[in-house]
């Protein structure tokens, strides 16, 4: 046991740590079980990694095995959730997800403690998350399915409910019909997801020129043929986008359409998805879930406002009466 008895100083990191890599290593094995070839391959590299960290972290601060808490299981239940939905690209994100996750985290600590026990013991860990997990995911997943992709499709998702939630209340406060807010919301969630579709071809087909002609010119200076990372094509990403778009703005509509006469059931219903999958987003990108709860609910807060006030404008000044 280490000599530092940190964990009587801090005992809610030292639980933080310990817990942490208890859950790292319980999604691998969970993953594990469900895996195949180059993918479970990867995670039996990886399970033994962490099972050095959990006994590790548990020895420097002299702690017991304990179960994960609520919360933990929660995060559990929903990365295995997404992985089996998506696939191989699922798992990659969700591994991803948790190497950004736990380097964020041991530079901070390693920023903190750097001169105490608790900070070399931290660049230890640290420099085996750098030479072992990021080199294995990283080289691993070039070989699969873009994770970013699916990333997209939750990014996109979010967008069309945020922007048609905030249509959807300005046409609220405008229109004294239901069903002239109805049609409005469809055509502008249908314009918008075109839209959103059409920008994704373009920035991922730009992006592959400039990327093809950055391997001709290294081609033509080095004498040797290139080999570049494939690129997901322009036409599924943007199929991908614009559908997700689409889906994310019926929530806020499909209220209206089962018969709300007002903006409170499309704004409810909004608001709660939003905070699921701001969730989901927070976990899959490695950023703080309050965080992104609280700036996704205040893009909402700013656009219904916004919106709303731009809506009984128009009735006001237009005499619109709809």
């Amino acid at each position: 046991m280490n000599d530092y008895s940190f964990s009587s100083r801090d005992p809610a990191l030292a639980r933080q740590l310990v817990l942490d890599e208890l859950f790292d290593l319980t999604l691998y094995r969970r993953l594990r079980a469900s895996a195949a070839g180059d993918t479970a391959t990867m995670l039996d590299r990886l399970i033994p990694v962490e099972e050095g960290h959990y006994a590790f972290w548990r020895e420097f601060f002299g702690l017991p095995e304990r179960p994960l808490d609520l919360r933990r299981r929660v995060k559990l239940a929903v990365l295995l959730l997404f992985a089996r939905v998506f696939g191989e690209a699922g798992i990659h994100l969700v591994l991803e997800s948790i190497e950004i996750y736990g380097v964020r985290k041991y530079l901070r600590l390693w920023h903190l403690y750097g001169d105490i026990p608790l900070g070399h013991a931290v660049r230890n860990v640290l420099t085996d998350e750098f030479r072992h997990e990021d080199e294995i995911v990283s080289e691993t997943a070039r070989r699969r399915m873009h994770p970013e992709r699916v990333r997209d499709m939750f990014l996109g998702f979010n967008d069309g409910l945020v922007e048609i939630l905030g249509a959807v209340a300005g046409f609220f406060a405008a229109f004294e019909l239901a069903t002239s807010v109805l049609v409005a919301g469809l055509t502008v969630a249908v314009a918008g997801s075109i839209s959103m579709a059409a920008g994704a071809f373009a920035a991922l087909s730009s992006q592959q020129e400039v990327s093809e002609l950055e391997e001709q010119k290294k081609e033509f200076l080095s004498g040797k043929k290139q080999e570049g990372e494939a690129a997901g094509s322009p036409v599924s990403s943007a199929v991908v986008v614009g559908i997700s778009y689409f889906v994310g703005a019926m929530v806020p509509v499909l209220p209206v359409l089962f018969g709300a006469t007002t903006a409170f059931a499309s704004i409810t219903a909004g608001v709660l998805v939003a905070m699921l999958v701001s969730y989901v987003i927070a976990i899959l990108s490695g950023m703080r879930l309050g965080k992104r709860i609280a700036v996704n609910l205040t893009i909402i807060a700013i656009a219904v406002s916004v919106t709303y006030a731009i809506g009984i404008a128009a009735k006001e000044i237009l005499g619109i009466t709809l």
